[in-house]
């Protein structure tokens, strides 16, 4: 088993988060859902400290989680939701990691502090 494997469970879905989109996110996600930009951004959008956000749901889930689904916009995903839980924090401090392991049942908690970051580095190459 990978040290983080997705679950599609939703626990990185809930909360106020910092999903924000880079214009060629949003284009992608809008042609996904077969909507034009401002469509999209109108229907499924807010801009906070003049960044663009996915927003929440009154459950305080991300407005594309589906509970018992999983996120409806899987393949087109923004890169802050591909990312996890390869994130800085984690990637900088076991503790951290280890932490999250309590949060995100993708963690692997058999897996080693290394053998997270060796997967991080393969699936994420530096240029």
């Amino acid at each position: 088993m990978k040290p983080f494997e997705c679950h599609m469970c939703g626990e990185c879905c809930y909360g106020e988060g910092g999903i924000f989109m880079s214009d060629e996110e949003t284009g992608r996600i809008a042609r996904f859902l077969r909507l034009s930009e401002e469509q999209f951004v109108a229907a499924w959008c807010e801009t906070r400290h003049g960044r663009l956000y996915i927003s929440t749901g009154k459950d305080g889930f991300c407005l594309f989680h589906e509970k018992g689904k999983g996120c409806a916009i899987h393949p087109v995903k923004p890169l802050r939701c591909e990312l996890w839980p390869f994130y800085e924090p984690l990637l900088r401090e076991e503790e951290n990691w280890r932490m999250a392991m309590d949060a995100c049942p993708g963690l692997n908690h058999q897996a080693s502090y290394e053998d997270f970051l060796r997967q991080y580095r393969e699936q994420f190459p530096k240029p």
